[in-house]
C-alpha cells in the first residue's frame, strides 16, 4: 500500500534526526483508516530489516469514562456536542500527556484502552489494571504514534470561527440538512474550540505531523462531508461484524458522526503537515 510506504519512509528519514523515541502525529478525518494504517506501518516497520519498537495510540482511547462522558453530557443538556464522546473536550488530556511522558522518559506503562462497543455504542474506558498492552522500558521505544481525527488542532480566532459560522460551515449545514437541534449552536461550537486550549500540552511532544485528507467530491452541490460519513459508518458495521453484534446502529452512527463535520470539513489552524 503507497501510503503505507510513505509514512515508513517519512519515519525512516526523521527518526536519525531526534532523539529516540520520535513522536509521530498521524490526523484524518473518520473512517479514513487512520488505526488500519498505523496498525500497518507498526507491523512494517517492526519487521526486519529495521526491527523497531513502534507504539501506536488513538487519541480515542483517551475518551473519559462512561460515567464521566454522561457528567459531561448532563452538565451541558442544551448543547448537542457534548451528548456522546468524540468533540474536543470528551479526552482526557491529563492522562494522554501522562502516557506520553512515560514513554519519552523510557517508563513503562500501560496503554489506555476505550471499547466502542459497550453501552449499546457509547462506549467505556476499560480499567487500567495491568490487563491491557503494557509498554516495558528500558530499553526505549523508537517511535510513538498517536492518531486520531483532531490531533493537532488548535482552536481557531473567533474572527475564523464566525466566518466559516456564516460562510462554509453554513454551506455545509444546508447541504446535509442539518438543524441547530442536531449540531448546536454558534456558542456550542465556540464552547469546543475553547475546549482546544487544553489539548496544547499533547502536540508538544510531537516531531512530525502526517495527515490524511479526503478527496473533494466531484459535484460541488455535494457535502465534502459526505464520503466521511459513509466511512465511519463502514467502520462500525464492520466492528459489529467482528464483535457479535455490539456498536451503534446505522441511524445512530449518522447522529454521531454528523455533527463533526464542523472542525474536520475544513479543519482547524493545526501545525503544517509534513506529509
Amino acid at each position: 500500500m503507497e501510503a503505507v510506504q510513505l509514512i515508513c519512509k517519512h519515519i525512516l528519514a526523521h527518526r536519525t534526526t531526534v532523539p529516540k523515541p520520535l513522536f509521530v502525529a498521524l490526523q484524518g478525518p473518520q473512517g479514513s483508516g487512520k488505526s488500519y494504517l498505523s496498525g500497518l506501518v507498526q507491523q512494517t516497520l517492526s519487521a526486519s530489516p529495521n526491527n523497531l519498537r513502534i507504539v501506536v495510540i488513538s487519541i480515542d482511547d483517551l475518551y473519559l469514562p462512561h460515567g464521566d462522558l454522561i457528567s459531561l453530557a448532563s452538565s451541558h443538556p442544551n448543547n448537542p456536542l457534548w451528548q456522546g464522546r468524540g468533540q474536543p473536550g470528551t479526552h482526557d488530556v491529563d492522562l494522554g500527556i501522562r502516557v506520553l511522558n512515560a514513554l519519552k522518559q523510557g517508563i513503562s506503562v500501560e496503554i489506555p484502552r476505550f471499547d466502542k462497543s459497550l453501552f449499546n455504542g457509547d462506549g467505556d474506558r476499560l480499567l487500567m489494571d495491568g490487563s491491557g498492552a503494557i509498554v516495558s522500558q528500558p530499553p526505549l521505544v523508537d517511535t510513538v504514534i498517536l492518531e486520531g481525527w483532531c490531533v493537532g488542532f488548535r482552536p481557531i480566532p473567533s474572527v475564523d470561527l464566525d466566518r466559516r459560522w456564516n460562510g462554509i460551515w453554513k454551506e455545509e449545514r444546508e447541504k446535509l440538512s442539518l438543524t441547530e437541534e442536531k449540531v448546536g449552536k454558534k456558542i456550542d461550537v465556540e464552547n469546543l474550540n475553547d475546549k482546544l486550549k487544553r489539548y496544547a500540552p499533547l502536540w508538544t511532544f510531537f516531531d512530525t505531523f502526517v495527515q490524511l485528507k479526503a478527496t473533494p467530491p466531484p459535484s460541488t452541490s455535494e457535502s465534502q462531508y459526505s464520503i466521511i460519513y459513509e466511512w465511519r459508518l463502514e467502520q462500525e458495521r464492520y466492528m459489529k461484524e467482528q464483535n457479535g453484534g455490539r456498536g451503534m446502529s446505522d441511524a445512530a452512527v449518522k447522529s454521531y458522526a454528523i455533527p463533526f463535520y464542523q472542525l474536520s470539513s475544513c479543519g482547524t489552524s493545526h501545525p503544517r503537515p509534513d506529509l
